[in-house]
């Protein structure tokens, strides 16, 4: 992997880790346990109910997390980055025996759930900390959702100032939580070791065999103790697969399982602590510096996942996913921290709404596993065909020829079963659709749409644009009958396409009757990985004396500065100067008509309220804004 963080010290990329993959999975102890024995009908559990759910839970996070995404999933990297998109991104690059579509559909989908989990994540975590003031004085219950909602209310406002300040701090804190996880479950631990006897499986098979019906949603009340796991795939390209695998193993993993266990020690020597096990653990002078701890540990866990949905959304407007829209940097060093002002508006509403509607962390239970059980059935049967994939290029390929080296049988192997348990989850999970679960489906349905209808809507914007622009012969057969006047100056004109000559170049042409000095046609292309190593990124084509094509490729997690790769093409012969450039942009005035088959008219009136309101091309590209012509048409789609 090539990355700044890759030449950091373990020990340092450990304890960054501590703080932005795992805060979301850290919080899951302040509901899971009592979420699942709950889900059982146990007012009053007793010992088999208590040790077949701790059996549950520990075999849960062994599979899910430490088996699948620890050792198999954080191998299959796309150049060192990781998350659904990345590998979809790196589907396309193989024959896979799933069609392109389907491939897309489901990126997407997983996509769109994960910006739900972005929402009730902050919702969760945040209110579930603040319920322990109830054990502190009864009169705290009223004040619950307000204080929960300022706090909200707090975070989403401070994410315009970035993560770098108080970054520092989140691993070190995240750091003392796991600590603290472990010391409270090891304390309580030593009051009953027979706890220590969920360790073997047959605990959980046995009370799941002994609860019928209900099995299913225990099963999904377990899957909350793995939400966030699918995040150190999603984190793999901020730090690395060996810090992350370091600090679960280390850290992160013995910690949780010292809690959870734990509280299923207190839990044995007194049931009706099933209130709140989590804060129970305590004596009651600790109570309120535990919960000050707990409510910083769900910040931390709601800066992560607001983080991973705006680089999320990043990388969507570079696919073509999404609308340009305002993008801040956040930090002066690391690329990826941003900032998106719409999707922070978006975010805050959201969590505040599921907040208000909800108003407990047992309530909001119900819609949080099925967003994270579907975007991790999604992400497993992506691999399982990537691997598949890889497998069959390896096996075609002769024996001792050149090329990638084939994937480990055995990751296909386990995978495979894995799925077959993720999917168990998911049909679990799809019981609470009616009590809540509809929320991420509904808000995930709807990014997806919003998604489709904005890639769609481009795809036929461009044809239309295509339909007339010319063919580069034509131009230069029109401009042998008609020589234009030559001016000085370097002219840019932006195109998405990589063949014929732009409409807004032939605008220009047609109505000012001037060509200029120097006349370069700039395209740039997203590829399906990362980065873009830069001897690949600039392609200088020459069209005729004074007429230069400049193609360019970049990165989903690059930005776009079109100076930046003027300047590149300089390096490789080009001879202008950037600094004197004009830049000669197309504003389409975009109409939908009934008569132009292809999107619902609902559609096509959605796309022109997203492609009026997104962001300025030019500021998108990063051009100096006095250095802008813009040139106006119109397209009906």
């Amino acid at each position: 992997m090539d990355s700044q963080q890759s030449r950091e010290p373990m020990p340092k990329l450990a304890l960054a880790a501590l703080g932005v993959v795992f805060g979301d999975i850290g919080t899951s102890p302040l509901y899971a346990l009592r979420a699942c024995l709950m889900a059982g009908g146990e007012t009053l559990p007793g010992p088999e109910a208590i040790l077949g759910v701790l059996s549950l839970i520990f075999w849960t996070i062994a599979l899910t997390v430490s088996l699948k995404y620890v050792l198999i999933v954080l191998r299959n990297d796309n150049k060192g980055e990781g998350g659904v998109l990345a590998l979809m991104a790196l589907l396309t690059q193989h024959r896979s025996e799933l069609p392109m579509k389907v491939i897309i559909v489901m990126g997407v989908a997983g996509t769109a759930l994960f910006f739900g989990d972005g929402a009730l994540t902050p919702a969760v975590t945040v209110l579930s900390a603040v319920e322990g003031l109830k054990l502190a004085s009864p009169a705290f219950s009223e004040w619950v959702v307000p204080i929960t909602v300022l706090i909200l209310l707090v975070l989403f406002t401070v994410q315009k100032h970035g993560t770098g300040k108080i970054g520092v701090w989140f691993g070190p804190v995240m750091l003392l939580w796991f600590v603290t996880l472990g010391v409270m479950g090891l304390w309580n631990i030593g009051a009953n070791m027979s706890v220590l006897q969920a360790v073997n499986p047959m605990y959980a098979v046995s009370f799941l065999l002994g609860h019928g019906a209900v099995s299913l949603a225990v099963i999904a009340g377990a899957f909350l103790a793995v939400t966030g796991g699918e995040a150190l795939y999603a984190d793999l390209g901020h730090f690395g697969r060996r810090p992350i695998q370091f600090a679960w193993l280390s850290v992160v993993w013995p910690g949780l399982l010292l809690c959870y266990f734990g509280q299923g020690a207190l839990l044995l020597e007194n049931p009706e602590a099933l209130r709140n096990p989590f804060y129970l653990m305590v004596p009651q002078n600790a109570l309120v510096p535990l919960v000050i701890l707990a409510s910083a540990a769900s910040v931390i866990a709601s800066q992560s996942i607001i983080s991973g949905v705006f680089s999320i959304a990043q990388q969507a407007q570079q696919l073509g996913l999404l609308p340009r829209m305002k993008t801040m940097q956040t930090s002066e060093s690391a690329v990826g921290q941003v900032y998106l002002p719409v999707v922070n508006a978006v975010l805050c509403a959201a969590a505040i709404g599921i907040v208000l509607v909800f108003r407990s962390s047992e309530a909001l239970a119900n819609a949080y596993g099925i967003a994270v059980s579907s975007t991790m059935v999604i992400e497993t049967l992506l691999l399982v065909v990537l691997l598949r994939a890889r497998q069959a290029e390896a096996s075609a390929r002769p024996e001792g020829a050149p090329g990638a080296p084939a994937p480990a049988g055995w990751m296909l192997s386990l995978l495979v079963p894995l799925t077959l348990i993720d999917l168990l989850f998911f049909v679990a999970n799809a019981e609470k659709i009616p009590a809540g679960g509809w929320f991420p489906l509904a808000f995930g349905g709807l990014v997806m749409m919003v998604m489709f209808t904005w890639q769609n809507g481009r795809a036929a914007v461009t044809h239309q644009l295509h339909r007339q622009e010319s063919p580069v012969s034509s131009f230069l057969a029109g401009l042998e009958r008609n020589p234009p006047l030559r001016v000085p100056g370097t002219a840019v004109f932006l195109t998405s396409q990589r063949e014929g000559i732009p409409r807004t170049l032939l605008r220009n042409l047609r109505f000012n009757g001037v060509l200029h000095e120097n006349t370069i046609i700039v395209s740039v292309t997203t590829a399906r990985v990362p980065t873009v190593s830069q001897g690949k990124r600039i392609t200088v084509i020459p069209v005729m004396p004074g007429l230069w094509r400049v193609n360019a490729n970049i990165g989903f997690k690059e930005d776009i500065s079109i100076p930046g790769l003027l300047r590149d093409a300089e390096r490789l012969g080009l001879s202008i100067e950037v600094d004197r450039v004009t830049y000669y942009l197309g504003r389409e005035q975009i109409q939908a008509e009934k008569q132009q088959r292809g999107m619902a008219m609902w559609r096509k009136r959605l796309f022109l309220i997203m492609a009026r309101n997104a962001e300025f091309a030019g500021a998108s590209f990063q051009l100096p804004p006095n250095r802008i012509v813009e040139m106006s048409g119109y397209i009906s789609i």
